[in-house]
């Protein structure tokens, strides 16, 4: 998908960001939804500001024809983000990753995800979602876990699935919680397992802890997908098969999926209308990169005393300016954007 343009032919593209709390991701995409730049980056407590450092990252990586003139987010923040690049497309995880995996595995059955601090598993039938399932209660398993115990055993949580393979006869961990992890991983310590034995038992508590919580009660069939940052830990995907005994797909971008389904999304919306943008990075028609370097922003929270509900609703603030707001869980609390500061 192509503009002509004055400067010559100018390459449309979308972009798509994932804010998580662990970490943000972002991807563009070109027409033919070929990902063209991609950034990956610690959230660290700061979501406006790691999306920020995403976009300037993928903005380093585009060829001067590039126009972005769509965009996506998607995660915990991403309302926020939303709010401060323009996005055309606001979508949960649920979607976001069911339609990035789809695209790339058509035939798909179940959507494995591990992130930093929690995870989920997609159950799909012919390219749509139809039935998936949470945890955020509980760290044990995911990818802040891991990191945790491998900075009490001295290793790189890089290295923790290449070390798992060299291993003969992993550990029993007792993954249930963090608590009952750490202190049964501290015994294992104390009583002299192989550091390799510990850490391969490891791998294999996150695979066996993930199934009996989060897939439990779900049926896990073939072609099985695993993604999300706790996906380049060979350990785990090996765990994964053994436990499964069927063979799991790991894709190159799969830590990326999240924001490449954002992209998507916004691929399939279309290029913004920018005689309906008044301001933010779409303003002339095209994403401005620096726009959203300087975007600084307020957020306020107001409780809604119009229904019984007494929603709290998010409203955000560029100035004095209300640009967007969430919260509400009746038409009641909505808040109408204004050049004025708004009252809910």
């Amino acid at each position: 998908m192509t503009e002509m343009t004055n400067e010559g032919c100018a390459t449309e593209a979308y972009l798509g960001i994932d804010i998580g709390s662990i970490s943000t991701k972002g991807v563009v995409i070109d027409g033919d939804a070929n990902i063209i730049a991609r950034s990956y980056l610690w959230t660290e407590g700061d979501p406006a500001g790691a999306s920020k450092r995403v976009a300037a990252e993928l903005a380093s990586q585009l060829d001067e024809g590039v126009r972005i003139v769509g965009a996506g987010t998607t995660g915990s923040a991403r309302r926020l983000v939303g709010a401060m690049i323009g996005a055309t497309v606001i979508k949960n995880e649920i979607t976001a990753h069911a339609v990035g995996t789809t695209y790339l595995h058509p035939e798909v059955r179940t959507i494995l995800e591990i992130g930093g601090q929690d995870s989920k598993i997609i159950c799909v039938e012919d390219g749509i979602a139809v039935d998936y399932a949470m945890n955020t209660l509980c760290a044990a398993g995911t990818g802040s876990f891991l990191s945790s115990q491998a900075a009490r055993l001295g290793v790189e949580v890089e290295e923790f699935g290449k070390i798992a393979l060299t291993s003969t006869k992993p550990a029993n961990i007792a993954a249930r919680c963090t608590v009952f992890a750490e202190s049964d991983l501290v015994h294992k310590i104390q009583v002299g397992y192989a550091r390799e034995d510990i850490i391969a038992g490891l791998c294999r508590a996150v695979a066996s802890n993930y199934l009996n919580n989060v897939g439990k009660g779900k049926r896990v069939d073939a072609p099985i997908v695993f993604q999300g940052g706790v996906s380049k830990n060979e350990g785990v995907v090996h765990s994964f098969e053994e436990l499964l005994g069927q063979e799991v797909l790991v894709d190159p971008d799969g830590h990326l999926m999240g924001a490449f389904g954002s992209a998507l999304l916004a691929l399939k919306a279309g290029p913004v209308d920018a005689q309906s943008v008044q301001d933010g990075p779409f303003a002339s028609g095209a994403f401005d990169f620096q726009a959203v370097r300087d975007f600084q922003f307020k957020t306020r929270e107001v409780e809604c005393q119009k229904c019984p509900n007494n929603c709290e609703i998010i409203c955000v603030y560029r100035d004095k300016d209300l640009i967007d707001s969430w919260g509400n869980r009746c038409e009641r609390g909505a808040v109408k954007t204004t050049g004025e500061a708004a009252q809910a």
